[in-house]
């Protein structure tokens, strides 16, 4: 019966382990930051940053630049993000499929966006795809990720499907179900659970990506972040600020697909 209570006892001692390191290594990169400011003779403006977060006007509060590129760039990956899943289940199933022509296009789609930077497909999607088809500059971003992390994502998809024993594809044909049916309910559902962790690590990569739109003019989070910076020179105070952002961002999704992952579980 102590078994139990030993077993907590010990992830509550591992958890303040870990608690204790992260103050550490947090301690260890303030005081490196530190000195490095004072050897560069740089003088820290911490205060001028909350204006840029948000202020309080007349008793109400007003988003100041940074919170607005933040809603920019929460926009582009969550649509980004939902378009890459789809991709890369598609090209997934192409990959599985019997015939020969979806084997060969999800092949091509696969080496063409693996083998090439994002920035360069990003820059070929705006300059040249763009005029031709009238797309917006948001739809370019847009689409340049989504096909970006679906190349990733369709890998992580296959890989599920094809761990998934091949028993249960069996019973699904003795029950009389189609290929859609099945997949539906009895090879996707299991396969989630195995997917789960690694897609999760490739929409933490989206959203560091997505400050790549910067590049062609979108006010995303890191182009207000430049504009700001040229414009008041807190180099040094904005960036840690924008990179503390986008830590919170992935870490709040981390944490909440690990609550997600023990419900299924369970």
């Amino acid at each position: 019966m102590t078994k139990p209570a030993s077993n907590k006892t010990l992830f509550s001692y591992l958890a303040l382990i870990d608690i204790i390191k992260f103050l550490l290594v947090t301690g260890a990169i303030i005081w490196l930051m530190t000195r490095g400011a004072e050897r560069l003779g740089y003088n820290w403006q911490w205060y001028r940053v909350p204006q840029y977060l948000f202020s309080f006007e007349d008793g109400n509060l007003t988003f100041g630049p940074l919170i607005h590129g933040l809603g920019i760039t929460l926009h582009i990956t969550g649509i980004s993000l939902l378009l890459a899943f789809v991709f890369g289940l598609m090209t997934a199933f192409f990959r599985l499929s019997d015939s020969f022509l979806a084997r060969i296009l999800a092949r091509a789609y696969l080496e063409i966006i693996r083998n090439t930077p994002l920035l360069v497909q990003l820059f070929f999607i705006y300059f040249v795809l763009s005029p031709v088809l009238d797309i917006s500059r948001f739809a370019s971003a847009v689409l340049a990720l989504s096909l970006f992390e679906g190349a990733y994502a369709s890998e992580i998809f296959r890989a599920g499907i094809v761990s998934v024993h091949t028993g249960q594809w069996e019973a699904a044909q003795s029950l009389g179900m189609n290929t859609f049916q099945t997949y539906r309910h009895i090879i996707l559902p299991q396969a989630i659970l195995r997917i789960l962790p690694p897609l999760t690590s490739q929409a933490i990569s989206l959203i560091k990506d997505s400050a790549l739109v910067s590049t062609i003019a979108i006010y995303d989070l890191t182009m207000q972040g430049q504009a700001i910076i040229a414009e008041t020179y807190l180099t040094f105070e904005l960036w840690f600020t924008i990179a503390g952002i986008y830590l919170f961002i992935t870490a709040s999704l981390s944490f909440g697909v690990r609550i997600m992952e023990k419900r299924f579980k369970n």
